[in-house]
């Protein structure tokens, strides 16, 4: 049983969403979020990315950024261009990218279901990423960068779900710059909002798809805040974290594949040689794989098949059968030397939405010498790992298409 909250959101005018709302913050660097800022003053990356109101020499980690994000905050408030519901509410935001549609609930979820494992993980997280996101939450007094959540499909949900935004009227309704449709509506009648609050209840888990440091994060400070709290109620805004909620069977994970910069001091032919031992190697192949088990191989110039043998990996495990496991256990590690993948400079992952051109490109460059095109991990292996309380080996999903910052801000 999982707790789902309504809340009063801090949200754009409504002539103003499609300016504010931004790329979340880690999918861009400082350069590429200051040329939006440039054109576009209000955007919401002065907030989530509030460097780029800082001279280039400042630290990322300084705590200047953090004030100043605050600061940007304020200031959206202050002169109107976001403004505060009057009740609490829940929200369904829907995104279409292509053929492709999902529509997801905002809401608040419990920093406690976190804890007791209701809301379960599928990756490690880095302290040092924590301690950033926590000091982000601190500073602003907000949680700004909504985690992404999934749970298995409930047909009375998707029932209610539909006919809300069938019968109301959208409160936004916009194309951002990456050709990505978002639509927003508010549910706050109290007779939906108490449906929406009982069918949760009986949702077994919820599982992070895409968030793992914000969840960490707002866990953290929630933590915190109830130590230092001696009136502590557990119905404080800091109780919970921003999150969008979607039905698994809308959920689309695309590819996250790998570049290398060198073979590891072998040869060409040495490099095939070993990679033989444990995959079965065609050539002329196709940039992407087809199938589970399968992967593509951009070397010398031209793409390569490569299969696992049956006997190469522990099929009845659910982390160690995943692709991405595989091409690091077989591969990555003991041909070309990378060992931990979180740390080497030697590996860059390339998110599918860049597609296989980015990998020829990235080769052809001379920067990098093999990249390795995978196909994508499903949401159900995400589910069942996060089941089995283990974790996947990092940059295992990518997810599409990415939610904006800045559509619904939680205020503590």
């Amino acid at each position: 049983m999982v707790t789902v909250r309504p809340f009063n959101g801090l949200r754009p005018a409504k002539e103003l969403a499609d300016k504010i709302a931004s790329p979340p913050y880690d999918v861009l660097d400082s350069d590429e979020a200051r040329a939006i800022v440039m054109e576009n003053p209000i955007s919401f990356l002065r907030v989530v990315k509030p460097e780029v109101d800082l001279d280039s020499s400042v630290d990322l980690y300084d705590s200047k950024v953090y004030e100043q994000g605050a600061f940007n905050l304020r200031q959206l408030m202050e002169h109107g261009e976001m403004i505060q519901e009057k009740k609490p509410t829940f929200y369904f935001y829907r995104q279409i990218m292509g053929d492709h549609s999902q529509v997801g609930l905002v809401a608040t979820v419990s920093s406690e279901d976190y804890r007791n494992n209701l809301i379960k993980k599928h990756e490690f997280t880095r302290k040092v990423k924590e301690e950033d996101r926590i000091r982000h939450i601190e500073t602003q007094n907000a949680q700004c960068g909504p985690v992404f959540l999934t749970y298995t499909d409930v047909p009375e949900f998707d029932d209610l779900q539909k006919r809300i935004c069938t019968e109301n009227d959208f409160e936004y309704d916009f194309k951002s710059p990456d050709g990505i449709r978002h639509t927003l509506w508010l549910v706050n009648e109290d007779e939906d909002i108490e449906t929406i609050e009982r069918i949760f209840k009986d949702v077994p888990s919820l599982y992070v798809a895409d968030g793992h440091h914000r969840s960490a994060a707002g866990t953290i400070v929630a933590e915190r805040r109830r130590r230092d709290n001696s009136h502590h109620t557990g119905n404080e805004e800091y109780n919970y974290f921003l999150a969008v909620i979607f039905p698994k069977s809308q959920m689309k994970i695309m590819a996250y594949n790998r570049v290398v910069a060198d073979l590891n001091d072998n040869s060409n032919d040495e490099f095939m040689e070993e990679i033989r031992r444990k995959f079965n190697v065609t050539e002329n192949a196709l940039p992407s794989p087809d199938c589970r088990l399968k992967y593509s191989m951009y070397f010398d110039g031209k793409w390569h098949g490569l299969e696992p043998k049956a006997d190469s990996f522990p099929a009845s495990d659910p982390v160690k059968s995943l692709d991405a496991s595989i091409l690091q256990e077989n591969l990555l590690d003991p041909v070309l030397g990378i060992d931990d993948p979180r740390t080497s400079d030697r590996i860059k992952f390339v998110g599918g939405i860049r597609g296989t051109e980015e990998l020829e490109r990235l080769v052809d460059s001379g920067k990098y010498k093999v990249a390795f095109s995978l196909f994508p991990t499903s949401i159900d292996q995400l589910i069942e790992v996060a089941e089995s309380g283990k974790v996947m080996p990092p940059k295992s999903t990518w997810f599409e298409p990415k939610l904006r910052s800045g559509m619904v801000v939680h205020l503590l």
